[in-house]
Order: C-alpha cells, then sequence, then structure tokens
C-alpha cells in the first residue's frame, strides 16, 4: 500500500499538493512534446481533475444541473494572475466548483459500492447466505461511515458553491472533515485484509463473483463506451484511489484577511499531522495490480524511453511487468481531466525476442542530429540557466522565472528526444518490431538484462483482452516509480545542480574475470538530464587481468554521477552491423558511483572501486572546476613551447608557425582526419603529457612518438598546447573586440570589423590561426565519415583560442554552473565565423591594412 499522500485515504490525498513546488513534468506535455492545453495563471498549481465516474448518482447530478456554473471545475481562459482581489476570488470559487466536483464523483463510487451491501446483510441471516456477517463487516469496513461524511460534506458546501458570494465562510467544513480522520486511520488498518476476503470470496463464491460483475463502470454521461466488468475487489480498490485537488489554490486564493484563512490553516495542520503519524506503517508504493483473474503482476521497472515511430521520435513511458512490457504515452486531457496513459502496444515476455544485428536490416534507418544542432541546444539551454540564476539573484518576478523555466523545458525536451542514437530492438515473434532510441549502452543493458531474468521463469503466452488491458495500462499511472521526465529543469532547487568542469579519471586496472578476453572500459556521465559516453580505454588482449593505467579528461556538464562499462572487443566482422550506432561488444560489466562534490573537489587523487558481476574495477579521480581548469597563467621557464608566448617560440625555431603545431597537424591530416569524433574524443591523459614532455624537451625521437601514437593524444596535444598558452591566439587585447564584432547585425559591418580585427593579431599570431583554421576546414570536409562539422570544431577549439588569461578573465567569469555562458557562445561564433568564410589570405589582409586603422 502506497503512502496516504498518494492513495489509501479517501479523498483527502489533496495534502500532498500542498508544498509542491510548480514543475513542469511528464504530465503537461503528451509524447511529442507539445504543450498540454492550461487555462490558468502561471505560477498556479495544477487544477482538480475528475475521474471519469463508475456511476452517476440521479440526485447528485440534479444538483449538479441545477446551476449554470455549479460544479464545473473547467476555469474559463483569461483569469488574470490572481494577484487583485476580485481575481483571486474568482480563482476560489473555481477551485471550490473543482473540489465539488470531484466529491460528487467520489460519492458516487462510493454508492456503488454500498450497492449490494443490503441484500448481502438480508441473505446472511438466511440458510443460504452468499457471504456471512463477518465478510461482509470486513469488505466493506467503515464504508459507510466515509460515505456519511463525504455526503455530509458535500451537501453542506454544494449551496455555498451554488449561491456564490464572496463573503461566504466554508473554512470550517474543511476543518469538520479533517477532524474525522480517525476513521481513515480504520479503514486503511483493514484494507489489506479486506481485499484478500474479497478476492478469496469471489474466487470461492459464484454467487459473490456474479454480484461482482454485475457492477458496471460507466464512461461519461454521453459516452459510446460500453460497459466494462470489474470486480469486487476493484471496487473495494476504488473506494481509496487518488482524486488529488490542489488545496494550494484554496489557500493561495483565499485571502489573509477573510475568515477563512485560520480554518483553513488549521485543517491543514491537522491533516498533516494524520498523514505523517501513519505513513510509516505503509509501503512505499503499491508494485503490484491484480488481473481479472486473480493473478498477481508486479512492475519491474519502468521509465521514460525514446520509440523510433512512423519515421519520427516519440517519448514514450515503458513500463515492464513481470510477464509483458508496455508501451503507453500520456493521454492528451483537458484542463481538470485526471491525466492517463494510452497503451501504445505490448509484447509478452514469452513472446519478446531481441533481434541481432544482422537480422535487423528491416528495421528503420535512425536518422542522427547533427552534432552542431545538439550543441546549440545545450548554449541555449545554460543560457536560460545563467538567466533564471540572474532573475534570482536579483530577486526578479516569479512570472518572469517561470516564464524562463518553462522554455528550459521546452530545449530541454527537444535535446532529449533527439539526443539518443543507440538503437534498442523489440520484436515480437508473432508480429512488429519496435525500435528504441538510447543516448547509454549501460541503461539499454539494464532494460534488456531485466527482461531476460524474467523470461527465465515459466512465462506463458497470452493475449489481453480489452478489459484486462485497459485495467493494466490504467494501473500504470499509480504504480509508475520515474514521475517526471528526465530533464535538469525538474529538478527542485535545493537539489545539488551537479559537477561543472572536469574530471580527471585514470582507469588503473580489472580483475575477475574468468577467462582470457580482449577487454576494455567506457565512462559515461550524465549531461543535461540524460547519460553520454565520453572516454574509452585501449583494448588489452587475451587477459584476464587488464592493466590499462590510462587516464582521461572528462568535461561535466551538470553532472553527479559517472559509470564505467567492461567489454569484450568482438573482432568477427560477420556480427558487425551497418549502423554506426550498433554496438555489438558484450558487457562484461557495468557499474555506477555517484560524484559526491566534497570527495572529488580536492587537489588529490581520490582511489575508488566498482564492483560488477564478481568483476573489480579500480580507478582514481579528481575535479577540477571550469574557472580552474581554464586559467592562464604566465610561464615561469624560459625554454620549451607549452606556458611560452607564441612570439617567443616562433622567433626562437626561427617558423613562422610553432614546430608543435605543424607537426600534430601533419599527423592528424596523415591518419587521422576521418577518426570519428577527432578533437572531440578525449585522447589518454599520460600519452599527452608524454607528448607534451618531448615537445618541451626538443627530443630528437619526436617524429617516431607521434607516428606510434594514438591520434586521439595527438589532437589532444595540440589542443592543450593552444589552452596552455599565457594569453589566447586572438590575444586579450583584441577579445572585447571580437566579442562586440561578432555581435554586430550588418553583415558587411560585421564583414569589416572581423577582417580589420585579424589584421590587428600580431603576425606569428595570425599566421597559426590561419594554418589551424585551413586544417580545420579539410577536418570538416570530411564530417561523413567522421562526424565533426565546422561548428562541433568551433565549439572544440572557439573557448581555446579566445578565452582571456587570469587577469582578463575575472569580469567574464560567472558562476561554476555557466558552462555555456553567452561569453562561451560568442567565442565559438567567432571561430564558427571564420571557418564558414571564404579562404583568408594573410598577403591579402596585411595589403588592406594600408587602408584601414589598426587602432581597436
Amino acid at each position: 500500500m502506497e503512502p496516504l499522500s498518494h492513495r489509501g485515504l479517501p479523498r483527502l490525498s489533496w495534502i500532498d499538493t500542498l508544498y509542491s513546488n510548480f514543475n513542469y513534468g511528464a504530465d503537461e506535455y503528451d509524447a511529442e512534446g507539445n504543450e498540454e492545453p492550461k487555462a490558468l495563471p502561471e505560477g498556479s498549481e495544477t487544477m482538480p481533475y475528475i475521474d471519469e465516474s463508475p456511476t452517476m448518482s440521479p440526485q447528485l447530478s440534479a444538483r449538479g444541473q441545477e446551476s449554470g456554473d455549479g460544479v464545473s471545475p473547467t476555469p474559463t481562459d483569461g483569469l488574470g494572475t490572481g494577484r487583485d482581489a476580485g481575481k483571486g476570488l474568482e480563482m476560489r470559487k473555481l477551485v471550490l466548483s473543482g473540489f465539488l466536483a470531484s466529491e460528487e464523483i467520489y460519492i458516487n463510487q462510493l454508492e456503488a459500492l454500498l450497492l449490494p451491501m443490503k441484500p448481502l446483510k438480508a441473505t446472511a441471516t438466511t440458510s443460504q447466505p452468499v457471504l456471512t456477517l463477518q465478510q461482509i463487516e470486513t469488505i466493506f469496513y467503515k464504508i459507510q461511515d466515509i460515505y456519511e461524511i463525504h455526503k455530509e460534506f458535500y451537501d453542506s458546501l454544494c449551496p455555498k458553491v451554488q449561491q456564490w458570494d464572496s463573503n461566504v465562510t466554508m473554512g470550517h467544513l474543511f476543518q469538520k472533515l479533517a477532524s474525522q480522520l480517525g476513521v481513515y486511520k480504520a479503514f486503511v488498518d483493514n484494507y489489506k485484509i479486506a481485499l484478500e476476503t474479497a478476492e478469496k470470496c469471489s474466487q470461492s463464491n459464484y454467487q459473490f463473483q456474479k454480484i461482482s460483475e454485475e457492477l458496471k463502470v460507466k464512461g461519461p454521461k454521453d459516452s459510446k463506451e460500453s460497459h466494462t466488468s470489474v470486480t469486487m475487489e476493484g471496487w473495494v480498490l476504488s473506494s481509496c484511489s487518488p482524486v488529488p485537488v490542489s488545496f494550494q489554490d484554496l489557500l493561495k486564493h483565499t485571502p489573509a484577511d477573510h475568515p477563512d484563512y485560520p480554518l483553513l490553516q488549521d485543517a491543514l495542520r491537522i491533516s498533516q499531522n494524520f498523514l505523517s503519524s501513519i505513513n510509516e506503517d505503509i509501503d512505499p508504493r503499491r508494485t503490484a495490480v491484480t488481473t481479472p483473474k486473480g493473478e498477481t503482476r508486479q512492475l519491474v521497472k519502468d521509465g521514460f524511453l525514446v520509440e523510433l515511430s512512423e519515421g519520427s521520435r516519440k517519448l514514450r513511458h515503458v513500463f515492464l511487468f513481470t510477464d509483458v512490457l508496455l508501451c503507453a504515452k500520456l493521454k492528451k486531457t483537458a484542463v481538470g481531466k485526471h491525466q492517463q496513459y494510452d497503451c501504445k502496444w505490448y509484447v509478452p515476455l514469452a513472446d519478446l525476442v531481441f533481434p541481432s544485428p544482422e537480422e535487423s536490416e528491416h528495421c528503420p534507418q535512425v536518422h542522427v542530429i547533427p552534432d552542431h544542432e545538439l550543441e546549440d541546444m545545450k548554449m541555449k539551454i545554460s543560457a536560460i540557466k545563467s538567466e533564471v540564476q540572474k532573475e534570482k539573484a536579483n530577486k526578479g518576478q516569479s512570472r518572469a522565472i517561470e516564464r524562463l523555466k518553462k522554455k528550459m523545458f521546452e530545449n530541454e525536451f527537444w535535446l532529449l528526444l533527439n539526443s539518443p542514437a543507440i538503437p534498442f530492438r523489440i520484436h515480437n515473434r508473432n508480429g512488429k518490431s519496435y525500435l528504441f532510441l538510447l543516448s547509454s549502452d549501460y541503461e539499454r543493458s539494464e532494460w534488456r538484462e531485466a527482461i531476460q531474468r524474467l523470461q527465465k521463469k515459466d512465462l506463458q503466452a497470452f493475449v489481453l483482452s480489452s478489459v484486462e488491458l485497459q485495467v493494466l495500462t490504467g494501473s500504470c499511472f499509480k504504480l509508475r516509480t520515474v514521475h517526471n521526465i528526465p530533464v535538469t529543469s525538474n529538478k527542485d532547487d535545493d537539489e545539488s545542480p551537479g559537477l561543472y568542469g572536469f574530471l580527471h579519471v585514470i582507469v588503473h586496472s580489472a580483475k575477475g574475470f574468468k577467462q582470457s578476453a580482449n577487454l576494455y572500459c567506457t565512462l559515461e556521465v550524465d549531461s543535461f538530464g540524460y547519460f553520454v559516453s565520453k572516454a574509452k580505454t585501449r583494448v588489452f588482449r587475451d587477459t584476464t587481468e587488464p592493466q590499462w593505467n590510462e587516464e582521461f579528461e572528462i568535461e561535466l556538464e551538470g553532472s553527479q554521477s559517472l559509470r564505467i562499462l567492461c567489454y569484450e572487443k568482438c573482432y568477427d566482422k560477420t556480427k558487425l552491423n551497418k549502423d554506426n550506432n550498433e554496438i555489438v561488444d558484450k558487457i562484461m560489466g557495468k557499474g555506477q558511483i555517484q560524484l559526491d562534490p566534497q570527495a572529488v573537489q580536492t587537489k588529490n587523487w581520490h582511489m575508488d572501486v566498482i564492483e560488477m558481476n564478481g568483476i573489480k574495477v579500480e580507478f582514481s579521480m579528481k575535479f577540477t572546476s571550469r574557472d580552474m581548469s581554464l586559467k592562464r597563467t604566465p610561464s615561469k621557464k624560459q625554454t620549451g613551447v607549452f606556458g611560452v608566448k607564441i612570439s617567443i617560440v616562433t622567433k626562437r625555431e626561427r617558423s613562422k608557425v610553432p614546430y608543435i603545431v605543424r607537426q600534430c597537424i601533419e599527423e592528424v591530416e596523415k591518419r587521422g582526419i576521418e577518426e570519428v569524433g577527432i578533437y572531440r574524443i578525449s585522447g589518454v591523459a599520460t600519452d599527452i603529457q608524454a607528448l607534451k614532455a618531448v615537445f618541451d624537451a626538443n627530443n630528437k625521437d619526436i617524429l617516431v612518438m607521434l607516428s606510434d601514437m594514438d591520434i586521439n593524444a595527438i589532437a589532444g596535444t595540440l589542443k592543450l598546447y593552444f589552452r596552455e598558452l599565457p594569453e589566447p591566439l586572438l590575444t586579450d587585447r583584441l577579445y572585447p573586440a571580437f566579442m562586440e564584432g561578432i555581435a554586430l547585425s550588418d553583415p558587411a559591418a560585421k564583414e569589416n570589423c572581423m577582417m580589420h580585427l585579424l589584421r590587428s593579431l600580431p603576425d606569428p599570431n595570425l599566421i597559426t590561426f590561419l594554418f589551424l583554421l585551413e586544417h580545420l576546414k579539410r577536418v570538416a570536409e570530411k564530417e561523413p565519415i567522421n562526424k565533426m562539422s565546422l561548428h562541433n570544431l568551433a565549439t572544440v577549439f572557439g573557448p581555446t583560442l579566445l578565452r582571456p588569461s587570469e587577469g582578463e578573465s575575472k569580469a567574464h567569469l560567472t558562476l561554476a554552473s555557466d558552462i555555456w555562458s553567452h561569453d562561451v557562445m560568442a567565442q565559438v561564433q567567432v571561430l564558427l565565423y571564420y571557418l564558414q568564410h571564404p579562404p583568408i589570405s594573410f598577403t591579402e589582409l596585411k595589403r588592406n591594412t594600408l587602408y584601414f586603422s589598426t587602432d581597436v
């Protein structure tokens, strides 16, 4: 049984929403990300919803029809913000009307449940009783009392709402309702035995089963839907189904000087104390649903997945039960209606198979969103986050903050929908196949393993009737464990924002393998609400104890967890799939740890072990905040190339472009220009440091070492060189002018300004920049193969080439979470402008210097 804030207290789960914060969750968007219709003012809680009533009480229905505005919970459009008194009292009436309508439905449910009680009692004293008096008392325990409490409450509240007066008082009714909570304690304590008794009697007594089946669930009054049967135990369950009402709105729209205000506060206090006193004895949530056949179907796992359906991406809520996988979406419902799931499809686990890659050619081709579009959206999200933080710091208006949060949710939803690219295929051996897209192989493995564990049991194939499917889908809303779409805008303000900066990880070794294999590890971290793969070790061949000892630098974007997956490399070309995103290597083990800021934010390495399926992976990590990692400090040495001004290096080498830049670019173009993710994928940190040392020492074996080194390490060395320059390649002096120039809207003015700024650079800086620029353009020409567009490359190199040195950056650095601040976005745009520009000639630039001033 779930806590009473969710279910178990008939009609009183409105308390659950009392202190809930305004949250853009799954309930407010459909599966395609379209916003549900809302008539409420910004900042308000959700209005009460109405369940479809099983029966309609004639006398109660008549009451509702007597008044044109009596019990309709749906507010009209254009009510405003609720801040002025008149609008607030109008909202108060609407909230009360919704409360009244929900009460009516609940009383109808109780009436229908009590309907068979009298004839059952009448037969109990005959020679052929259907149920004994004891069984009747157990099944219907306290339901009559609950009915009378709510009937009295409704009869008292209804005329006050129908004959509305802004000064009318009704707080005493809520106070009285709260004071009668003791009856619910008795009901809850008896609930389990009542349900068990109803189930046993229905199974063993044909007459009682027939009475149970005669109870019909009706749709709305004018509904054309046919009647569907439910069991008596289903009716017992319905007596404690939640009908949430936003009591917070009632308080919010009741003026503090209104006579009702202290009474409502007292009712709230009583209710809160009651709930907290008995919730300790109740299980956290229901995890199972009873089928019409009396079987128990347990919910094992649920979560949001992206399905590729009819050529487009749809966000689905997937539910794994003990014998069936069900894919659902939230129904579009009108304001005030109970949110429900709509089953898109289901597959009995007995019929579910995972097609192998070579069997999946008939599946639709996965359309991968270009990386630059994803990066653009990340920038927009982070810019909005920055605006939210500024509004909060300046104590801005809550409406402005909510508008920003709403926009951030929309952008994060788009990112969540369009980022996943790892295919997860499900096939029904008797029907069609389905394709999900995931961002994490860890997540795909979890779903696959959970299904395969259940398939080890003796499962039977079946077909759900329409009634069974309706009952199962209806249970999903109550059983779900994942309530909100996994985006960061759904986090409460007091939740950890995660870490922003760079996580340095050394993957040392692994033990516990039973036989020799070709082994490697990948590292995943969460970013913008979902997990992405960030690094990969070398393959350690034919061993049971791989010793990698490889260091990686992983960029964190609000990350809270680190995952390590250990794979056995597959070299069988017949198992490889044409789909670049298909991973055919076998997962040997996987594990996850939380990134505790206090544990990792130290100067020293923190060593840890992840245990996975009998395998132990040893690793070390330390964290560097973004502002610390991007500091540029003048070099204390006069030799070497790293950390030394570019003018000094080129003068010493008697070259126009530093040797390290020329050699790294030459090696990348020779054998890395088609490498997937070149410049984006992290190289092994120890390899990068080794290359740094030989370049600093001007070792004669540099060329030999370069030819043997992993290409990602060479790319990483080039990035490190530019990052460690004491001032950016495009100089501190010109940085403000670059920021102003890229913001110009007139194309001709922007062209003149941006070319003028290049001419203003020192010759070594300009020549090196143009040399790098042409190289990056050649890399982008191979985008279909290496997946690195001009935008991707600008994202990687922009901050590295433009970020001001320590003294200059103090004015630009804001909060640590400002990873994609407006400055960073502008830095990317500056480089992108030059990358998209026709070839720029040093000679032509300098020739035109005569016609332009060099003052900036």
